[in-house]
């Protein structure tokens, strides 16, 4: 009998656990091509920096992939996959010059990394090939999510409670949106330049 009533009380917690979070989703429109949109800072609130390091790659005179989202406090690797050299560097993050950087040169097959302590847009340039130009979106929180080709997102398992997201897009003005998150929540964004 024990065993019964353990097992119920864990269905009973786990359906109780899973209200207290949900998925932000909704729709970008306004621009052609990806977004990025994110749940902004969170006062009193911090989160352990990622583990992971997603790669940039210099792949055919481009930065792939030409927009990435990663959290703040994530450690980026910038691979040269291509047979002449690359640079990569920024004036600034987000209008502050101050937090400009240069990795310097690298020929094909070597990576550099950096870690992302400050959110907001980078946009990472190559000074061989002034052509080249990608972005990076640091945000300040784990929540966050790239557009499909359609403009859709999900931000999944915000905990319940009220933010404020913003939508991102290059050449666009950012738009930021209360949402409230309550098992879910919704915000659709119309982006203008």
């Amino acid at each position: 009998m024990r065993h019964k009533a353990f097992v119920s009380m864990l269905v009973v917690t786990g359906l109780s656990m899973a209200a207290w979070a949900g998925d932000i989703e909704g729709k970008v429109a306004g621009m052609k091509g990806k977004s990025a949109v994110y749940v902004d800072a969170i006062a009193g609130k911090t989160f352990p920096a990622p583990k992971d390091h997603p790669v940039m790659d210099q792949k055919g005179l481009m930065f792939v992939p030409h927009i990435m989202v990663v959290q703040q406090g994530t450690t980026v690797e910038f691979l040269n996959s291509d047979t002449v050299q690359h640079n990569v560097f920024w004036t600034a993050i987000s209008g502050d010059k101050k937090a400009g950087h240069n990795l310097g040169t690298w020929p094909k097959g070597e990576k550099r990394s950096f870690t992302f302590d400050k959110p907001g847009v980078v946009p990472v340039l190559c000074n061989v090939h002034p052509e080249m130009a990608g972005y990076l979106i640091v945000s300040p929180t784990p929540y966050f999510a790239e557009t499909d080709d359609s403009g859709n997102y999900k931000i999944k398992d915000v905990p319940d409670g009220s933010y404020t997201v913003t939508a991102w897009h290059e050449g666009a003005k950012n738009q930021s949106k209360p949402v409230t998150v309550s098992g879910g929540g919704k915000a659709d964004f119309t982006l203008t330049k």
